[in-house]
């Protein structure tokens, strides 16, 4: 019994555009009866960009900007995760018995995989964790402050720098290379 988790993937994301969502991330973690398939959802760009024009500044939570909310609702959750169940169960795309199916949002300190997540979340704090050293350091948080030519360039001076991170930042900005970003996630500013 293998998991073929680009089919459930491929799925996943054809049951989302069918609910003008997105599919942003999918963790399958556990073992046994304690199985757990995550599934990350955000609202497609058109209904993001109506969320946007539509959203009053005095609703949204302070400091927050408005392209960071991902405008899923928890009915959105609901009825994705009962179409898309539906699939797995009837496709038995998930061998086996016993599953969890969680479906939520991304979060405000949502995980950034591709270039298009950089690029759409320039201007915002990220904290990035990369395979190799930069400036003998592998632990940046600052201000993204664009992604061009597959590199981030952040901006150190936005967050007090701490430990390794204050001795390495010998510059402003430090650019990173897409390919050697192993980890990178928004920070809130709340």
């Amino acid at each position: 019994m293998s998991l073929k988790l680009d089919t459930i993937r491929a799925t996943a994301q054809r049951v989302a555009a069918s609910h003008n969502l997105d599919l942003v991330d999918i963790e399958f973690q556990g073992g046994g009866k304690f199985r757990t398939l995550r599934i990350f959802l955000e609202k497609n760009a058109v209904e993001r960009a109506k969320l946007a024009e539509a959203a009053n500044p005095d609703e949204l939570p302070k400091g927050v900007p408005v392209e960071m909310l991902s405008g899923v609702t928890h009915e959105d959750c609901a009825q994705f995760a009962r179409d898309f169940g539906t699939v797995l169960d009837v496709e038995d795309l998930i061998p086996g018995a016993e599953y969890t199916l969680e479906v939520s949002s991304p979060g405000l300190e949502r995980k950034l995989y591709s270039a298009e997540d950089f690029t759409r979340f320039q201007g915002n704090l990220v904290k990035i964790q990369t395979f190799t050293p930069i400036n003998n350091n592998r632990q940046w948080q600052g201000r993204l402050v664009k992604f061009a030519d597959n590199a981030a360039t952040v901006d150190l001076s936005a967050i007090k720098q701490k430990g390794k991170a204050k001795k390495a930042a010998t510059e402003q900005t430090v650019d990173i290379p897409l390919a050697n970003i192993e980890k990178a996630n928004l920070v809130a500013e709340i």
